[in-house]
């Protein structure tokens, strides 16, 4: 079993350290059978590599591909396989800048996206199996994270598992989120999350509270779809006792409730534009606001973090411009090799709620540590799937794999493999749009790193690739020009 954790072979960030930071082949541990706990590490793919059991250095000189869990600011070489079912020399792989040439020279089988081969070419999200023994996951990603800027590293949590706030995964997409919700708990300003259904809103709005320094105070959370269109005013600002009916109890409001914490309102898409444009007074700076049937203003000292899943064109320029921070919530597609990660917290979930699948699917262990039986075909399906409802989608994937399973492993049942089948239905894109992205650019003064921050983006190469797409020029700034986006 691999002990190995930050304090005993920690490698550290060293600098700005830009050639770690550049893009590179990995293969990512997806299903290891004889070491499920080593899931979420990665191995960086060079020129020329050999993968096989053992840490002897083959005849021809190639280096034998080392695994290692990555973590900002860190990394940890990890032990080298050591699986039976896989050859000394097994893989011969050769990367390039289109992607990995992959040979079997060892006995075990192997499959590319499922397909037996002996060669193959491997391109990103390609899932490259050795049978019954290795599912491994193509990832083109940074060879090291820096490290963090604002999260708290005492809030990092073990490798693998859920960080306090339940956001589960290493993958650079979702430390960059992360960091990005510190950033937001630091400030004082609304917060809009943007995002499929299914990507963990309400998880990133409870991270940016309990984070800020109003997290003394309970957070107030409703879901703007539920509000009665007629009594919309009365959810938001409340009413004063016996309006607008003698009896009628006074009510503070959620506004009211939130004074001194924070108020999420999820799905805010889903209020009309002229209801939208009852917050507007309330979002300024003073918060000011009044209840139904009283005359005096008040004052409410709230920060408001909405949510919705509908593109920001949905909503009501002037009520977005009331939002200093928007963050784009990172998909499953964005982040595949968090998956096998999910599957793990998500069937040790289940522990809690159903005994016989204990009894069924888990070796022996503590709900924290214990480890589910689980095919490797389900987990090579399930890596390949376009999610239309992301982590809500695959819990549900998951309980139909159980539920249908006869034996002792959750498998690709045929109910499962139906439902990965069906045709996806279309996406909403929440890209940024143009004035979207003039807007930003104009609130960062021309510099493109912190623009690429106030819109949630990954980093600043993927503003540049928008910046192309919708034909707008910057000006001078400080921040450097790249002569290879690579975001």
């Amino acid at each position: 079993m691999t002990t190995t954790t930050q304090s005993d072979v920690a490698l550290p960030w060293e600098g700005d350290n830009e050639l770690a930071a550049q893009p590179k082949w990995h293969l990512s541990i997806a299903w290891y059978l004889d070491a499920p706990e080593r899931i979420g590490e990665v191995a960086v793919v060079g020129e020329r590599s050999v993968l096989g059991r053992g840490a002897e250095t083959p005849e021809d000189g190639a280096p034998r591909l080392r695994f290692a869990r990555v973590r900002p600011g860190w990394t940890s070489p990890t032990e080298p396989l050591e699986s039976s079912r896989i050859s000394r020399l097994q893989l011969k792989l050769t990367a390039s800048p289109s992607g990995i040439e992959v040979e079997r020279v060892g006995r075990c089988a192997m499959l590319h996206n499922g397909r037996e081969l002996d060669r193959a070419v491997l391109r990103e999200g390609d899932v490259l199996t050795l049978r019954n023994a290795l599912v491994l996951l193509v990832v083109r990603r940074p060879q090291a994270h820096p490290p963090l800027e604002t999260y708290p590293v005492n809030r990092m949590g073990a490798f693998g598992q859920a960080d306090p706030f339940g956001f589960v995964g290493e993958s650079p997409a979702i430390w960059e989120l992360r960091d990005q919700l510190a950033f937001a708990a630091g400030t004082s300003h609304h917060v809009l999350l943007l995002g499929e259904s299914g990507v963990g809103k309400e998880l990133a709005a409870r991270a940016v509270h309990e984070l800020s320094a109003r997290s003394a105070r309970p957070l107030i959370a409703r879901n703007a779809a539920t509000f009665p269109e007629g009594l919309v005013d009365a959810e938001l600002f409340g009413t004063v006792k016996n309006y607008p009916n003698p009896g009628v109890p006074d009510r503070k409001g959620v506004i009211g409730e939130a004074h001194g914490s924070t108020l999420f309102l999820d799905e805010i898409g889903e209020l009309p534009p002229h209801l939208q444009a009852h917050l507007l007074r309330v979002l300024d700076q003073r918060g000011e606001y009044q209840r139904l049937g009283e005359a005096r203003a008040r004052e409410s000292d709230f920060r408001l973090i909405a949510a919705t899943n509908r593109p920001l064109e949905s909503l009501k320029p002037d009520f977005i411009a009331r939002f200093t921070l928007l963050r784009w919530l990172p998909g499953l597609e964005q982040r595949r090799e968090d998956i096998p990660l999910l599957i793990a917290h998500l069937l040790r979930s289940a522990l809690r709620e159903n005994q016989a699948l204990l009894e069924r699917f888990f070796e022996a262990g503590p709900a924290e540590a214990a480890v589910v039986r689980v095919e490797p075909g389900l987990v090579e399906r399930l890596l390949g799937h376009e999610y239309r409802s992301h982590v809500r989608e695959l819990k549900r994937l998951l309980w139909m794999a159980a539920s249908s399973s006869s034996g002792r492993y959750i498998a690709l049942t045929d109910a499962v493999r139906a439902e990965l089948e069906r045709e996806p239905e279309a996406k909403v894109s929440q890209e940024p749009t143009r004035l979207q992205l003039d807007a930003a650019l104009q609130r960062a003064g021309g510099s493109v790193t912190r623009a690429a921050r106030l819109l949630g983006l990954k980093n600043r190469y993927v503003l540049y690739r928008l910046l192309r797409k919708h034909e707008l020029k910057i000006g001078d700034d400080d921040d450097e020009t790249p002569s290879s986006p690579s975001g």
